[in-house]
């Protein structure tokens, strides 16, 4: 639980909160917080700010049902600002756009992570009439079989030199490698280690 007298409190008796989704990773608004802000958004797990314009409290999310879940808050490393990482239920800007950067951070932007995601609610729940929920059953020398075919699909169309039937190939490949990944319990994450690992 982080106190809110911890932290270096603007003249305005603020920090300002960034934040972020837990799955895109993209930067999806800035707000501000006061103690009482800080400790709502702590115990009811959803984001609540301190509005400069209204002068009150008030939870992200309760006008428009567009809640953000609480995932994690880190304090920075002049205890001056907060990052807060959530789960969006829909669009985070009041003007309908994702974020509050509306065109300047693209929609694609992070959908690999979010793709990821729904895969990983699909291995959890098991949803009839999913087929990604039919590739988990069918078991890992099926989901293996389905990236080796869309790798070679890749290839085909690489060397035929169709890009946009490459692209789609392509897409069919990452989708099945997640599917793939996540039946053995690694994601995205993992790979990205893998290659700072070698990066190095």
């Amino acid at each position: 639980m982080i106190k809110f007298e911890d932290l270096k409190q603007g003249a305005d008796g603020l920090v300002p909160a960034i934040v972020q989704d837990q799955n895109t990773l993209q930067v999806l608004m800035l707000g501000y917080m006061n103690a009482e802000s800080l400790q709502k958004t702590q115990e009811t797990g959803l984001v609540t700010f301190w509005s400069r314009s209204q002068g009150k409290i008030w939870t992200k999310g309760e006008t428009s049902n567009n809640f953000l879940h609480l995932v994690s808050i880190a304090v920075d490393c002049d205890s001056d600002t907060l990052l807060i990482r959530a789960i969006p239920d829909g669009p985070t800007c009041h003007k309908g756009s994702k974020t509050c950067w509306g065109e300047a951070v693209p929609e694609s932007l992070g959908f690999i992570r979010e793709l990821e995601a729904v895969v990983k609610g699909r291995f959890e729940q098991m949803p009839e009439k999913s087929y990604t929920t039919s590739l988990f059953k069918a078991g890992t020398p099926r989901m293996a079989q389905k990236v080796g075919e869309e790798a070679v699909e890749t290839v085909i169309e690489a060397v035929k030199g169709d890009d946009e039937r490459m692209i789609y190939e392509a897409s069919d490949l990452i989708y099945h490698l997640l599917v793939l990944l996540v039946s053995k319990g690694y994601g995205i994450a993992d790979l990205e280690a893998e290659l700072i690992k070698r990066h190095k």
